[in-house]
């Protein structure tokens, strides 16, 4: 379900930073594009949690997939920064929803949550994969926008399949709130790997290599890149939840964190094939320890201590694109990556004194 809705933001990603014009937008509108989605969800996640508590995850999971191909057929339907916006708003909205319905449902019994996180994890990568490995090529063939609105007639076919999906016992908890939840050390780490990771590599990434070869080569290869860390979380997330069960939940999050870290230093080397891998890698075995941790530390329904985790974290990766590209071109790669890889370590040593 949430593997389709994911297809149209997945591929944009690498089509608008080297398609900008084609959108009716210019490099600032990229960075609020890029990052208008996950702003929208630091406001919305409290209240779509109380949402789901009130209506039921089922129903939540069909909004949230209605929207996200309306969301998708937009890219290609309408242009201009302004319009656009709309779109990517409600793309939040769409991913918040679907986020949480999807985790709700994967730590529904809280016995082995960490291999049942990182089952759902590996399943929701499989589209945004796909889609990365022959979106950049159907760009090319089909053109920059015309390629959303097909990738958003597949997208509903997700609705059907949410409204198969048995509800989920309700645990209301306390009402809904537009301010952000006090972060936790967990939180403060998912904030660091969110800028790095979801904001600032998945952004500059096309950028870096259209520095040394065509637009076309790099559309291509920054696809590839981002749909290598997609297939590397369908085998990753699995393998570390099974890790988290077994052997802690915090003992993985601190080694996973740590091998980030490494692989976006490689990237400030001038290695950014081997840096990417090992940036995928890790950032799979985090997509299942970080909620698996939040919930297995929580009292009471997943929903809330899921959205404070996925709020911070989308705080960091609002502000990531915008610092790619605020920064890139001043600074350059390799001091921008030294950066996000000081912020990771510091984020990993906050969490491992707890």
């Amino acid at each position: 379900m949430i593997s389709l809705a994911l297809l149209g933001d997945a591929l944009l990603y690498v089509v608008l930073p080297v398609n900008a014009a084609a959108f009716g937008v210019d490099l600032l509108w990229v960075g609020i594009l890029l990052s208008a989605n996950r702003l929208v969800r630091i406001l919305a996640y409290g209240a779509l949690a109380a949402l789901g508590e009130a209506i039921g995850i089922r129903r939540l999971a069909v909004l949230g997939a209605l929207a996200g191909a309306v969301s998708t057929l937009m890219y290609g339907w309408v242009a201009g920064g302004p319009a656009l916006l709309a779109g990517r708003l409600l793309w939040g909205l769409s991913f918040a929803a679907l986020n949480l319905a999807t985790l709700a449902y994967a730590v529904s019994e809280r016995l082995r949550a960490g291999a049942r996180v990182g089952l759902s994890r590996a399943v929701q990568q499989v589209g945004p994969a796909l889609s990365l490995g022959l979106g950049g090529w159907l760009a090319a063939l089909l053109g920059p926008r015309d390629v959303f609105l097909w990738l958003g007639l597949v997208s509903l076919s997700a609705v059907p399949l949410a409204l198969r999906l048995p509800e989920v016992a309700r645990a209301p908890e306390r009402g809904a709130s537009l301010r952000p939840p006090r972060p936790r050390r967990l939180d403060l780490l998912f904030f660091a790997i969110g800028f790095a990771v979801d904001g600032v590599f998945s952004a500059s990434i096309t950028v870096i290599l259209a520095a040394t070869v065509s637009v076309e080569a790099a559309m291509i290869s920054g696809g590839l890149v981002l749909a290598l860390r997609r297939l590397a979380e369908m085998f990753a997330a699995p393998l570390a939840g099974h890790f988290g069960d077994r052997y802690g939940l915090g003992r993985g999050l601190v080694v996973s964190s740590l091998a980030l870290a490494l692989g976006l230093g490689l990237v400030a080397g001038g290695s950014p094939y081997a840096g990417a891998i090992l940036v995928a890698l890790a950032q799979g075995a985090l997509a299942a320890l970080g909620p698996a941790a939040a919930v297995a530390g929580a009292g009471g329904g997943a929903l809330r201590p899921l959205s404070a985790l996925h709020t911070w974290r989308d705080m960091g990766s609002a502000l990531g694109p915008l610092a790619a590209g605020a920064l890139i071109g001043v600074v350059g790669p390799a001091a921008l990556y030294a950066g996000v890889t000081a912020c990771v370590l510091a984020g990993t040593a906050l969490y491992a004194r707890a």
